[in-house]
Parts: C-alpha cells; structure tokens; sequence
C-alpha cells in the first residue's frame, strides 16, 4: 500500500501546522517540514517542540530564507525531500504541500489512488510550446541570469535584464534538457524522487543553472522528471485542486465550499482561509475517516468561471477591419428567433420551413451540427461563421436568392444581435418565453459543464438562483436594447395571442401565423 511522505513548505501558522503533521501522520503517513527562515524563530521552536517526539515527522537539516519565483523555493524543497527520503525509507511517494492546504479526500482514498497506477502526478508541459504562461516574460526566464526579485526590486530586476540583453549576455539552455513548465504541488514516487538527488549529485551545471532562472519551482522538477521518467509513467496534472483569479492570484476557500471541493476530482486543495474553521475541522476529520465514497463531478472550475463571469458581459466581438464596409444588404431583411430552450425556437424554425418559403436555419453561431450549404470553408467553424458573420449571412442571402433570411441565436449573443442591426438590412428579432422548471435548470446546467450527474444536491440549490437569474438577465438586456422590429411570443399565452407578434415579425398573413402558433407540443421540455 502507498505509503506517502508530505513535504510541508510552510512559513506561518505553527498551530495549523502542528494540526496538519499530527492528522497527516495519525493516519500513517510521513510529513517533512522545511519552515521559512523569514518567519520568527519561535514559531518555528514551537513547531519543533511540540513534534519532537512525532516518530512520523522529521524537518529539513537547515531553513532557507524564501522569496516568490528565487531558486530558494526549490532549495527549500530539496533541503526537505532529502530529509523525508533518510528519515522514512517505507514511504513510497512524496507529496508537495503548503501550509496552506487541506486534505479533501480521506486517506484511505488517497492511498487507493496512489496504489491504482504506477505513475508520477506532476504538470508537465512544453515549456516554449504550451500556452502555461500567459502574461509576462517568457524565454527571457531561462537566457538571462536573474539575481534581483522582480517583486522586491522591480527596477533592479528589469535593469539587469535589459543589460544582459544589451550586451547580448543571454546563455544557452542545458542541450539534454527540454524544459517543462507546470504547478509546483506534485507527487513524485520514491524511485523519481531519488534519481532527482542523484541528478542534482552528479550535474552541477543543471543546479547551476536553474539557480538562476526566474521562478524554477515551477520548471525544474517539471524538466527534471520529463527527463528522467518514461512518458507513459508521468500523468501531466497536478494531485491538488487550485484556481485563480483573473488577477492571478490563487483563489481562497472558505466554509460553504466543503461539497464542492469534496466532488474535485483531485486529492488536496489549496488555498484554505485560515478564517475557515468549520472547513478545517470537517476536513481533518474527512482526511481520518474510512469507507467514505466520493462522488466526482469535477465541476469546480467551470462553476467559478461562471459565477464570476456574471456581471462582467462585455462585447465580445468588435467588428473586424474587413467587415466594417460589408453589409448583408439594404433591401434584405433579416430575421433572427432567440430562445435559451434551443428545442423550442428549433421546432417552430421546422415549422415555418414547412408553412412559409422563408429559408430558416437553426442556432447559426451556436451550434457546429447547424446544416448549411458549402460555402467555400466559411461555414466550416463556429470560430469563422462568427469572424465573418456579415459575409457568412450575405452568402446565404446570396446562395438561396431570397431576400428574406431567418436564423436561431441564443439570447446570450446580444453582441452579435447588435452588429446586425448596425447593419443596412432590415432587422427584425422574435424573443420566444418560455417558463424554466428547476429540473430543467438543473439539465441545463450540466449540458454546458457548470454540474456533473454526480453534483450534491446543495451544490445545485446554491446554483439554482443564480442561472435563474442570468437567464432573465438575458431577456432584460434584449428588451432594454431597445431593438427595431422586437416581437416576444409567451409560452404562457395563448396561440391567438402568440399569432399576432408572429405574423408582424414573419410578413406573413394572420391565418399563416396561427397555424404556426398552434404548433403541437411547441413549448414541450
């Protein structure tokens, strides 16, 4: 069975600490504790007391002071991996930690999960090829020698940088090594674990120069292992949950995200509040339980991006150069149904296929399966339907040699609704209401990704409102756009009522428009 030693870097919280190490090892684990030297000598005494007689936890052999992005980080690391590799010979992996983190799975389950492959847990990615890194220097971490931290002396850091280029002082790559990037919180197995020693023992000039890079904690062990481990033995993902803000800054949990992070499919999570009592608690005694069965679902990324995308709705496509003089056409009229049930506007566009001779397509810029003819490669992507929407809707105006021209939009589009009433054409919009059933939410939300089959019920209460909202949000931005030609047909109206809006957003006759309104099952789920 998989016996895990946990390399704890920490620099505060002696408590916290002291809880994590006795929790860890209570359920016969291993913790190695490497305790920043910035921190106050007696929070580390209190530390080292307290767990002195711990036969489970053991400290690195000297503390490093550590700063974001420096070789420290690493070195503070090596210093206790070390340790943990002479003080526990039984352990079979080794599991990076921060004082910060908490387990969300029990211990019996990480053990399983251990056991279930042979294989070191660890992101590992191209390091020029990959798009890990998303903003800021690139290339220049490697070819330029960094000894100032860019966080603590900013000006220093880049001064040194454009010196170094100015005199043209960037430096070759180690040529055996392609370098990786990736999460530092891995999980590396003992044979792994080992062979990095012996690497760093016997290849000086690889230590050497990554003591230089800026931030290596998160390429050294990545290239290191890539290097030295079979490719069908690495799973290029990290064993502990995290996420970010869009400021970069790792996103912090806190009481009321126990279900969630439980239904992650991944083993720890970072970064706990440290004002999250009650998470801490049920979370520790999580980590000791036995026979507990986790329903994965492994929404919690989508679910946040969802959530703090709410509020933020901005245009997503400006007009591209080439299509700010193209228009659809002055005597064309365009006519566009929207409707979050994509089944309900999808059977009435049936419908008026068969009553009108109106060419009418389904959700044009939403769906890829939306039947079109070949037009030349256009058609091909949502990617360019929605990059030259304009030229797309003229070819079809063209290809049928209508005037007359109806499509399906989902009514989150409204950026694209507005492009095309800037256009010349004439522009007509039917908003079909339909009424939302909690069941039915619940469905959407798991056709889009924000919950799994597996979601706890508390998760989707929590997540109920919140999609019930953006949908009306939805309908009030349509309305409050104040679009020419707006019509709105209501489920809970009556097809005599519904008829009306039909006819005028059609041009068709009223008799043509009820029969249409009396669509069997039309707001059918």
């Amino acid at each position: 069975m998989a016996k895990i030693a946990y390399i704890l870097l920490c620099h505060k919280d002696p408590e916290g600490i002291i809880a994590q190490s006795e929790r860890l090892t209570a359920a016969g684990d291993y913790v190695s504790i490497h305790f920043d030297q910035r921190a106050p000598r007696d929070a580390f005494d209190r530390i080292r007391s307290v767990l002195a007689d711990n036969p489970g936890v053991t400290f690195a052999r000297r503390r490093v002071r550590c700063g974001w992005g420096e070789w420290s980080l690493v070195a503070a690391t090596l210093l206790a991996v070390r340790a943990a590799v002479e003080a526990f010979p039984r352990a079979t992996h080794f599991y990076m930690l921060s004082g910060d983190c908490m387990p969300i799975k029990s211990a019996e389950y990480a053990h399983a999960f251990f056991d279930r492959e042979e294989a070191d847990y660890i992101e590992s990615f191209d390091f020029f090829n990959s798009d890990w890194i998303k903003t800021g220097i690139k290339e220049e971490r490697l070819i330029y020698r960094h000894w100032f931290n860019e966080r603590t002396h900013k000006s220093l850091f880049y001064a040194s940088m454009r010196l170094q280029k100015k005199l043209h002082l960037d430096r070759a790559i180690p040529a055996d090594l392609q370098i990786q990037i990736g999460s530092q919180w891995w999980c590396l197995r003992r044979r792994t674990v080992e062979a990095i020693l012996d690497l760093c023992r016997t290849r000086p000039d690889i230590v050497r120069f990554f003591k230089t890079t800026w931030i290596p904690d998160e390429t050294f062990f990545q290239t290191l292992v890539r290097h030295l481990v079979p490719e069908h033995e690495i799973r290029p993902r990290t064993p502990t949950f995290l996420m970010f803000t869009d400021y970069g800054m790792p996103l912090t949990f806190y009481n009321d995200h126990y279900d969630l992070l439980l239904s992650q499919d991944y083993i720890f999570a970072r970064k706990i509040s440290p004002d999250a009592k009650e998470l801490k608690d049920r979370l520790g005694k999580l980590y000791a339980a036995t026979g507990v069965r986790f329903s994965i679902s492994n929404e919690g990324r989508s679910l946040f991006g969802f959530l703090t995308g709410r509020g933020r709705i901005g245009r997503r496509f400006a007009p591209r150069f080439w299509e700010r003089e193209t228009s659809v056409g002055r005597e064309r009229t365009l006519l566009m149904v929207t409707c979050k049930k994509w089944h309900v506007a999808k059977r009435l566009v049936e419908r008026v296929r068969e009553v009108t001779d109106i060419p009418a397509m389904n959700y044009l810029f939403n769906e890829t399966a939306t039947e079109l003819p070949d037009l030349g490669g256009i058609q091909t992507t949502l990617e360019k339907r929605t990059r030259h929407r304009r030229a797309l809707v003229r070819m079809l105006f063209d290809y049928w040699k209508t005037d007359h021209l109806l499509f399906c939009i989902d009514p989150a589009n409204i950026d694209l609704m507005q492009d095309f009433y800037n256009d010349r054409a004439v522009v007509r919009l039917l908003e079909i209401d339909c009424d939302f059933t909690d069941d039915y939410i619940i469905g959407h939300a798991r056709r889009v990704g924000l919950a799994g089959e597996n979601t706890p019920r508390e998760t989707l209460d929590r997540l109920l409102p919140t999609i019930r909202y953006d949908v009306r949000f939805e309908s009030d931005r349509i309305r409050d756009a104040g679009f020419g030609g707006y019509h709105r047909i209501r489920e809970q109206a009556e097809p005599e009522e519904n008829a009306v809006p039909l006819a005028h957003f059609l041009g068709i006759p009223i008799v043509k428009a009820r029969e249409l309104a009396a669509t069997p099952h039309l707001f059918t789920d």
